[in-house]
């Protein structure tokens, strides 16, 4: 099983695929706990709503590395505890002379809340005007974004999303320092009715993401290969030893994720080798940069398709001529996220690993929250 998991060179594949056995935990039961620790740590109900709501459809997603613990986890290192996030922060929505564009300052709002916002303005927008893009700066890392293009392109939009990472994890092309953040892209595209579900395309611009790495090191599994360094800059393996990340196809991962922390130095966002816990520099920024944009299927549409075939028609035709004579078993980008919702379903409540469990009841037990570990069946 842990060879097989890096035949594909997506983000997708590792995601659902650490452990065959998972436990059935009621959805309900899960947002009611993570709701309730966000609550403990001071966030307000509609805050601490939204961020358990999207890890438990990253969740239902099969998406492992970005999930309520993965929150938790970011939440405790460098949100609310040290003052890099703050609870109850209010969002100002700065004046622009730009029908379809706006410009956000989250004031340190927490990220889930703070996207899933942004990209209903950018649909709002794009029904409007064709397209529409928000601009987020002062902002905690929102997590999963290949989370919110998936909802717009449900619902039938092409949508796209950066960010600047919490930390300068990943070592440049030919460096040794890691001075980048690993700087996810995002994209989601409208191709329900072409294929049974959103293509998404969603990386880190690192090989794998350091949420893997803690994902890996807690389910006793090696990296992959050339994907992590130690902290001599040395090539590893081994979870327990990796400290910084390397970007995925050489010099096209590192022009990615540097594109990421360009976008965020135009918008304001802080020099990446401080980002994260705010520090005793003066006048200077810890922040995340985020970006969305969403663009009307329409206003793709040049109207002038071969063979009498409409926009989704074209759009089929094309995935068919890429899948065909041998191409048959290739996945598609967003396809074993689509098949892991299937079996989530089917099973009727989240799927967690046991040690995924052993985690939640840990935190269960520190906020007085009913969590019993036993009461949870193996999912089929």
């Amino acid at each position: 099983m842990a060879n097989q998991l890096w035949l594909k060179p997506t983000r997708s594949d590792s995601r659902t695929a650490m452990e065959d056995t998972f436990y059935v935990v009621p959805e309900t039961v899960h947002n009611q706990l993570v709701s309730q620790v966000f609550e403990n740590r001071g966030f307000d109900q509609e805050e601490s709503k939204a961020v358990a709501e999207f890890a438990a459809f990253a969740t239902r997603h099969g998406v492992r590395t970005h999930n309520a613990l993965k929150a938790l986890h970011l939440d405790e290192l460098f949100g609310s505890a040290v003052g890099g996030c703050k609870p109850k922060a209010q969002v100002e929505i700065k004046k622009s002379r730009f029908d379809a564009c706006q410009t956000w300052n989250a004031n340190l709002k927490v990220g889930q809340a703070i996207a899933c916002d942004a990209m209903d303005a950018c649909i709002e927008m794009a029904e409007k005007h064709g397209s529409g893009t928000v601009i987020v700066d002062n902002a905690f890392h929102y997590l999963w974004g290949g989370g919110y293009v998936m909802k717009a392109a449900a619902q039938g939009y092409y949508a796209y999303t950066n960010c600047t990472s919490t930390l300068a994890e990943v070592v440049p092309f030919c460096g040794k320092t890691p001075t980048l953040g690993t700087n996810p892209h995002s994209w989601g595209l409208p191709t329900t009715e072409a294929v049974g579900f959103p293509i998404v395309v969603d990386w880190a611009t690192s090989v794998i993401a350091m949420g893997r790495v803690q994902q890996l090191k807690r389910e006793g599994i090696n990296l992959p290969p050339k994907a992590a360094v130690d902290g001599d800059g040395n090539e590893t393996t081994d979870p327990n030893q990796a400290v910084s990340l390397l970007p995925f196809g050489a010099h096209k991962g590192y022009g990615l994720g540097l594109l990421n922390e360009i976008m965020g130095g135009m918008i304001g966002g802080s020099l990446p080798t401080v980002r994260g816990i705010p520090k005793d520099i003066p006048e200077e920024k810890f922040s995340c940069t985020f970006f969305f944009q969403v663009i009307h299927p329409e206003a793709f549409d040049a109207g002038n398709f071969a063979g009498n075939r409409n926009q989704g028609s074209n759009v089929k035709a094309v995935l068919e001529d890429i899948l065909k004579e041998g191409n048959e078993n290739c996945l598609l980008p967003g396809e074993m996220e689509a098949k892991f919702a299937q079996k989530t379903e089917k099973n009727q409540g989240l799927l967690f690993s046991q040690k995924e469990l052993e985690e939640f009841a840990h935190l269960a037990h520190e906020n007085a929250v009913a969590f019993d570990v036993e009461q949870f069946s193996v999912a089929t």
